[in-house]
């Protein structure tokens, strides 16, 4: 259930798309891996960018750093390239190379050619630290729990206190993962932008939900502890918008917008992560011609996926907090959800 249909909280002005997900992008996918036992409460969180190849048949793609205290795998190339060649992986911080593990197993069984008669393959991992909640050190994903996300791959996944999302905290309270959708119109036809985030960022105090501070209008907000701003936010948009990767870094940088709407000062120990793809355009590994056609959105409509991406990422981060639950974890820490706040339930 969308924020605005079950809370009432309208983030922007421009339509959602059916699922108001990420996965409004036609072909676009998520799935999870959950673990939730006593001080283990972390997981694996998977998205596919389209149910084809990935790897014979790239989407254009970018990232941007924000703010560099972050762990992921996979965006040199990315950057060099203007190509994403497989599912994205989140995960927590200490899981990463677990997960790239488990990534590259996963595409050596579906492209034999790799390392064999072609070059190698950029595995994308991204992670947040959970180690509050979870015990972080104990390294308990597997790549089995990895390899189930990739499994689960659905149009309509969860959001929350899910998969990668278990362990993380977001403004204080509990954090995850969120999604969010909007249409948009361009030479009659209509085209999506979706978000994916990973919340665990940000102070309690800051909280903005659809341009109201939180923090001055809640009476529950002295149960919700004092804390720095640290930790981070994984951010991935994708759309159907035939961009090259130029157009598609220029979306990744308007993120900050969605973020600091939301009440975002991205703090020094907290790592900010974009990364934004396509996939109304196609590269094949083994090119017919030496030239490749590309389509690409005229400049002068650039203003209205901007504010397209900028508003699934606000909504995103509210519809992360809004869908977890309370969570007990690691040391008998636990952490509120907003909802219980919002619904005045008592710890």
């Amino acid at each position: 259930m969308g924020i605005e249909s079950r809370w009432g909280f309208r983030v922007g002005s421009l339509p959602h798309g059916p699922l108001n997900k990420i996965s409004d992008v036609p072909g676009v996918t998520v799935g999870h891996c959950t673990l939730s036992r006593g001080g283990v409460q972390t997981g694996v969180t998977a998205l596919l960018p389209h149910p084809g190849d990935t790897f014979h048949e790239k989407v254009l793609a970018a990232s941007h750093v924000i703010n560099g205290f972050g762990k992921t795998i996979g965006l040199v190339q990315i950057d060099e390239l203007g190509t994403l060649e497989t599912p994205i992986l989140f995960t927590n911080t200490l899981s990463v190379g677990t997960a790239a593990t488990a990534l590259v197993k996963y595409m050596l069984d579906r492209c034999p050619d790799i390392c064999e008669t072609t070059g190698s393959v950029n595995p994308v991992v991204c992670e947040c630290n959970d180690s509050g909640l979870n015990d972080i050190r104990g390294l308990h994903v597997t790549e089995a729990d990895a390899l189930a996300a990739l499994a689960d791959c659905r149009a309509d996944f969860a959001e929350g206190a899910v998969g990668a999302g278990r362990g993380m905290r977001c403004h204080g309270l509990k954090g995850g993962i969120g999604s969010s959708s909007r249409a948009v119109e361009l030479d009659g036809q209509t085209y999506h932008m979706g978000a994916l985030v990973l919340s665990n960022h940000a102070k309690f105090d800051d909280l903005i939900v659809a341009g109201v501070p939180v923090a001055q209008r809640l009476e529950q907000a002295a149960q919700v502890p004092p804390h720095e701003d640290k930790g981070s936010i994984i951010t991935v948009l994708a759309t159907d918008v035939p961009l090259s990767e130029r157009q598609l870094g220029r979306i990744a940088r308007r993120a900050i917008v969605g973020l600091s709407r939301t009440g975002s000062y991205c703090g020094n120990g907290s790592g900010e992560i974009v990364i934004a793809f396509s996939t109304g355009n196609r590269i094949s590994h083994y090119p017919q011609s030496d030239l490749v056609p590309l389509r690409a959105a005229a400049e002068n409509k650039m203003d209205l996926l901007f504010r397209a991406a900028a508003e699934c990422v606000e909504e995103s981060v509210l519809s992360s907090l809004l869908h977890a639950e309370t969570v007990t974890g690691r040391n008998g820490l636990t952490v509120r959800s907003l909802a219980d706040l919002l619904q005045g339930r008592p710890d």
